[in-house]
């Protein structure tokens, strides 16, 4: 990741120069420096790719096991995200997602878990 953002400052320092000059390039370099920064970033985007490709596929089957059904189950209980305040951390470790004053009244499960829509 630290490759990622030094890659990114150079590349923005490099293009200041070009910026402050008012007097247009011919097309040809234009077009040429565009190819480049074009592969420099698909470089950039490949070697990043590789990079955490193992580490991906090793939190893979953690991601489809433990993740996906948890936020499956938070998205079933949560109407509107925007109903509830930020999470906050109890001393005692607990974690509670508090339901703003303003947010509109849920509705009503009848029996079987059904709600009336």
């Amino acid at each position: 990741m630290k490759q990622l953002a030094t890659a990114l400052i150079a590349l923005s320092l490099l293009s200041a120069p070009a910026a402050a000059d008012d007097t247009p390039a011919p097309e040809s370099e234009f077009s040429e420096g565009l190819d480049l920064f074009a592969e420099g970033a698909r470089l950039i985007m490949e070697g990043l790719r590789e990079e955490m490709e193992p580490m991906l596929e090793e939190i893979q089957p953690f991601l489809e096991d433990e993740m996906l059904p948890f936020m499956q189950g938070m998205a079933d209980m949560m109407d509107d995200i925007t109903a509830y305040h930020p999470p906050e951390r109890l001393p005692n470790g607990d974690i509670i997602i508090r339901r703003r004053d303003d947010a509109p009244d849920l509705p009503e499960i009848g029996e079987g878990g059904e709600v009336e829509l």
